[in-house]
């Protein structure tokens, strides 16, 4: 073999490495680039039940998103006028009137506004909407954003701020309204889900249980005349849904997509969402909204009696084996239940068959009524059940609020120290008399006992009645009656305070 030769044997065995090294590169390159990352499959498999519980999030969440929308709504702050109501200035002060003036004259279109947000629910197709009565009250213009962005303006049909419902309306067809739930099948633990647009994050989905049902006594409805007399409807369901400012109004579903309750308060120190929030029970949203979209108001059906729930301690002093029912207060002056023969101290068991459990229970059983209805209710009196027809009355807001009375503080006699209670009661005389409207009675000066004022409701400034059921017309017999319980034993006190009247429950205690 030549020089030649083997010098062109070298240098094609030399570009076929060459080649090789080069294509074996864009090989790996091309192995590289279709290197998927991550792995081909999910580390767990979900278990057939698993899998169906998350599908059952998702189909309620999808199904019901659409029928919740967004509220905006803005109150014009008329402020020109009072601009100098923390100066002590005198109105008709010449200079003062000319800076009104000035301020009304230049500043009278530049009034700050105040805005606040909220959710709404879907009720019918054509475009009304349920929401809370607090979102929308005052309201000088309300804006609704619906699910795809569009926006509408809105106008209120009708409110009711003692049960916070309002009814608003906007133009348009083909909306989607929810299916509302039988309560009846609701129960606690049941999976439900929040949609609303809380802290401005619009159609928000949130999740938890229903922890508690018929939470009542909470005094969330509060409405803004400051009226002292609460006639408002609590019977809220309770949930771990997390629920914030601007989910008011929005709803809460369970996992079929039907709407459970009405979104309204939550339980906060902060302002936020800390743990449990409150819906308004949708069997009652269904009848408010029902009246008020035929009539333009919700006009309440009412028995006319004060109610409070009972204890083991009124259970024990009422004879009363389990703990269930309302217990009445007061009875209202020539109302339905003062003319059935409903009487103090009556714990109402049952309202047309249907078990009361708790003071709230009988609010929302009458108020599911029409005014003129007649129930049967089940009563406890003097140990035994009876059976009282009632014809409802009707009551509307004006009907129910009434004017605090100004009276001046009495000025009873000597007091006598009840020892084994820890209380201090005086006589009453004939100003007594007037100013608390009683015919007898002893006057309960003061409380000593920290328990009986914290535990058990007894407060100092009204006139104890009656005990068990026995008209008091002295201090000797209300002392000889207290002194003559044993310990363990329970009384019925009948308190009659400026505003309300009231019973208490006490047990006697070990000397």
């Amino acid at each position: 073999m030549t020089n030649k030769s083997i010098k062109i044997t070298a240098i094609s065995a030399t570009g076929i490495v060459l080649l090789l090294a080069f294509y074996f590169t864009i090989f790996k390159g091309i192995i590289f680039a279709q290197q998927e990352i991550g792995l081909p499959k999910p580390p767990v498999e979900l278990n057939p039940s698993v899998k169906a519980l998350n599908d059952a999030f998702k189909n309620a969440s999808n199904a019901v998103i659409e029928s919740v929308v967004n509220i905006r709504v803005k109150i014009k702050q008329k402020s020109s006028s009072n601009f100098f109501r923390f100066f002590p200035f005198n109105e008709e002060d010449p200079f003062f009137k000319d800076w009104e003036d000035f301020l009304k004259k230049h500043f009278q279109d530049i009034d700050p506004e105040m805005t606040s947000a909220g959710s709404g629910v879907f009720v019918t197709s054509d475009g009304y909407i349920v929401t809370n009565n607090h979102v929308v009250e005052n309201a000088d213009e309300i804006k609704v954003t619906t699910f795809n962005k569009k926006e509408y303006k809105a106008k209120i049909v009708g409110t009711d701020k003692w049960t916070d419902l309002a009814v608003i309306k906007i133009e348009g067809e083909g909306f989607k309204p929810v299916h509302f739930a039988n309560m009846d099948e609701i129960k606690v633990g049941e999976i439900v889900i929040a949609v609303g647009n809380p802290l401005g994050l619009n159609s928000t989905v949130t999740s938890g249980i229903i922890s508690a049902l018929g939470r009542g006594g909470l005094n969330l409805i509060r409405p803004e005349d400051g009226n002292k007399a609460n006639f408002a409807i609590e019977n809220f369901i309770q949930t771990d849904a997390p629920i914030n400012p601007g989910n008011s109004g929005g709803g809460l579903f369970n996992l079929s997509g039907s709407l459970v309750g009405i979104n309204t308060a939550i339980a906060t120190r902060t302002g936020t969402y800390i743990g449990y929030g409150f819906a308004i029970p949708a069997d009652l949203v269904k009848k408010v909204v029902s009246e008020i979209i035929r009539t333009g108001k919700f006009e309440r059906a009412y028995l006319g009696v004060s109610i409070r729930n009972l204890d083991e301690t009124f259970a024990k002093a009422l004879g009363l084996k389990e703990i269930k029912g309302a217990l009445v207060n007061s009875v209202e002056p020539n109302s339905p239940a003062s003319k059935a023969g409903i009487e103090t101290e009556d714990v109402i068991l049952a309202v047309d068959g249907k078990e009361i459990s708790s003071s709230s229970e009988l609010q929302i059983e009458i108020a599911k009524r029409k005014p003129g209805e007649t129930v049967e209710l089940t009563i406890w009196r003097n140990k035994k059940e009876i059976k009282i027809k009632a014809k409802l009355g009707s009551r509307d807001s004006d009907f129910a609020e009434k004017a605090d009375q100004d009276l001046d503080e009495p000025k009873p006699g000597e007091p006598v120290k009840i020892k084994s209670l820890g209380i201090s009661v005086t006589p009453i005389d004939d100003k007594i008399k007037e100013n608390f409207d009683v015919k007898n009675g002893v006057y309960l000066k003061d409380v000593q006992n920290r328990t009986l004022r914290q535990e058990r409701g007894l407060l100092p400034g009204g006139v104890i009645t009656k005990v068990d059921n026995q008209d008091i017309t002295s201090v000797s017999q209300f002392k000889k009656i207290i002194e003559s319980k044993k310990p363990g034993e329970a009384v019925l006190l009948r308190i009659k305070y400026k505003e309300t009247s009231t019973i208490v429950a006490i047990e006697i205690p070990e000397s």
